[in-house]
């Protein structure tokens, strides 16, 4: 798959469309964790990475409208250059959100991924923040997967779309793991 756009096109793209830092640091966070994922299954890393990077290049134009998450967002990407196979992926984590998107018709490992990925940024994060020094570097494996059963902690973070890395052949330990370690890569860029 061609992305249509290179890794610093896309960074220039995030730049022109996301202001607020907590919506840049998601989506680095996205960003990193595709690309350790994409390392770890043989992909191609700038590509799944550009997916993670732009996956929510709407969202501040739709925020007060979550419905529209997603239908904006194949505009801004079409205009931007980006390869309609790559919007197909991007628009895929939408599925079973929105009105327009009912239903989860994620079918591929890179769909998955995205839809694990982006999701996964929420509970780490929260997990960082409950710390006494609210630092990442001391979060464990075991303590995200604690925080997952509890269903009140982050209660936002959709559990069924985190579970998606099963369909990536990843146990949840793993993706969990592989998805703390990329967070904890970027922790002074995220503030944790």
């Amino acid at each position: 798959m061609n992305a249509g756009i290179t890794i610093d096109q896309a960074r220039e793209i995030l730049n022109k469309y996301i202001k607020n830092p907590a919506n840049v640091n998601h989506c680095r966070e996205s960003e990193v964790i595709m690309q350790a994922l994409a390392k770890r299954l043989g992909e191609n890393e700038e590509l799944w990475g550009i997916a993670g990077l732009l996956h929510d290049i709407d969202w501040e134009l739709v925020q007060d409208d979550v419905e529209q998450h997603g239908m904006k967002m194949q505009d801004i990407l079409k205009d931007e250059g980006v390869s309609g196979e790559l919007i197909q992926v991007i628009v895929s984590h939408v599925g079973g959100f929105t009105k327009h998107l009912p239903e989860n018709n994620r079918a591929t490992k890179f769909e998955h991924a995205l839809a694990a990925a982006e999701t996964i940024t929420g509970l780490i994060y929260a997990s960082a923040l409950v710390r006494p020094d609210k630092k990442i570097v001391e979060v464990k494996v075991k303590s995200i997967k604690k925080k997952m059963k509890d269903k009140s902690f982050a209660a936002k973070v959709n559990r069924d779309v985190i579970m998606e890395c099963e369909k990536l052949e990843l146990s949840l330990d793993e993706f969990i793991e592989i998805s703390l370690n990329a967070m904890k890569g970027i922790a002074n860029e995220i503030g944790l």
